[in-house]
């Protein structure tokens, strides 16, 4: 099952363009959706999950009219909004088992108690499944809110910004759930992080101000910037003579030293030595480029 997006537009009041002529492909597996905040990735994401309307533009997934079968992508949808309210003093298992059955999960109450259960089990829930939902940490709600997307063994599961408030521990359980669950389905995972995109994701795509600038894998990504990035170690009073001679991707502190990464063409000398290019130098050049 492939998701095709197709000349999506989507202007807010004011003429702030969220989806500027949007087309890509998306197939079965991991789907990162990289960008700074503001890029669009939140209205895509939601007009994906039929919670807005688009300007323009079509959206199938299979043979099903994303913008227009609305009750047909629900069926096989999981969602996993930025925030998400709960209702208060209900309990994890009482809460997903609720939502279970509006969502016509099981045949029975046992069913959906046991899927719920299991599901809690997953996210490493188990043990505080009769707690308040409202009561949990941040780490401890996003990974109930993982369970409730994982609801009905969706086909589609939009994440976004999934990993905000996980610790280490938490962010690696979260990671491995989510590589074993896209196997098999397509999984669009939405965030400005970077390393969430490296570590799980086989294609992907950068956007900024609503428009595409890249689509494709974070391997071929890579490589497109192979022989064009550099660095060097300066001390503080060099960078603003860098920051207008080149083109700067990024400036990181190192031993307390600012190690300054550009992009060129060929050698700029000066000091400057090849460095190998990561996906946090696309993302930047991407950006500054467009």
């Amino acid at each position: 099952m492939e998701l095709k997006i197709s000349n999506l537009k989507k202007t807010y009041p004011g003429g702030v363009k969220a989806l500027d002529d949007i087309s890509m492909t998306i197939p079965t597996g991991m789907f990162g959706l990289l960008g700074p905040n503001g890029a669009g990735k939140s209205t895509l994401m939601r007009t994906l999950a039929t919670l807005q309307t688009a300007d323009s533009g079509s959206v199938t997934l299979g043979d099903i009219d994303v913008l227009n079968e609305h009750d047909k992508v629900r069926q096989i949808l999981g969602y996993l909004p930025q925030e998400f309210g709960v209702y208060p003093r209900t309990s994890a298992l009482a809460l997903l088992t609720h939502l279970a059955a509006l969502k016509g999960v099981g045949q029975n109450a046992r069913d959906r108690k046991d899927v719920c259960e299991n599901l809690l089990n997953r996210v490493n829930l188990t043990n505080f499944r009769h707690q308040p939902v409202i009561q949990f940490s941040g780490g401890m709600r996003q990974r109930f809110g993982i369970a409730q997307a994982l609801l009905g063994d969706p086909k589609l599961l939009i994440v976004d910004e999934p990993t905000a408030g996980l610790d280490p521990g938490e962010r690696n359980r979260f990671y491995n759930l989510l590589a074993e669950v896209g196997e098999s389905i397509i999984v669009i995972l939405s965030t400005h992080i970077v390393d969430d995109v490296k570590e799980l994701c086989t294609s992907m795509a950068i956007i900024n101000l609503g428009k595409l600038l890249f689509h494709g894998s974070p391997e071929h990504a890579e490589q497109s910037m192979q022989g064009r990035v550099w660095s060097k170690t300066v001390v503080k009073a060099e960078l603003g003579a860098i920051q207008s001679s080149y083109q700067v991707l990024s400036t990181k502190l190192v031993g307390g030293r600012p190690v300054v990464r550009i992009v060129n063409n060929s050698d700029p000398g000066s000091g400057f030595e090849p460095a190998s290019p990561n996906l946090e130098d696309v993302f930047f050049a991407h950006l500054r480029a467009a």
